[in-house]
């Protein structure tokens, strides 16, 4: 069962998948970043300074009671909340990789759809044996 295993384990589109979902991973952590720490904060400061970040609705008060001053302080309170600002943030996220998939999507469909260059010249000598072929059956 081991050396079964070992066969699976290195065919290589099992090791294609490994690396694809490292790759992936890194990524999606690149893209979290990016959104996280790049994004979002032009987008708040275009929208009038707001932390998406922080943005949540209280649904029960926690120990000590509110107003909080942000999603953090409210959380530490154990007060329950409705994180809104955060599922924006993740939209975000999931529409930059969908659209970075898309680019990768387009781009091989695209590969496979062009034709293959049309066959190369006959070379010198190849022309010269074809010449004297035809020239003996004559």
């Amino acid at each position: 069962m081991l050396k079964e295993f070992k066969e699976f384990a290195m065919r290589g589109s099992v090791v294609d998948l490994a690396v694809g979902l490292v790759i992936g991973a890194a990524f999606g952590a690149i893209v979290n970043s990016f959104v996280n720490d790049v994004l979002m904060p032009v987008i708040g400061l275009v929208v009038g300074g707001t932390d998406f970040g922080n943005l949540f609705i209280l649904l029960r008060d926690g120990t000590p009671p509110g107003p909080y001053a942000s999603l953090a302080a409210a959380k530490a309170a154990g007060a329950a909340t409705l994180n809104y600002g955060l599922f924006i943030n993740f939209i975000v996220n999931f529409l930059i990789v969908a659209f970075a998939l898309f680019l990768v999507v387009r781009a091989m469909n695209r590969l496979r759809r062009q034709e293959p260059p049309p066959p190369a010249a006959p070379s010198e000598e190849v022309t010269l044996l074809r010449e004297i072929r035809d020239a003996v059956k004559r």
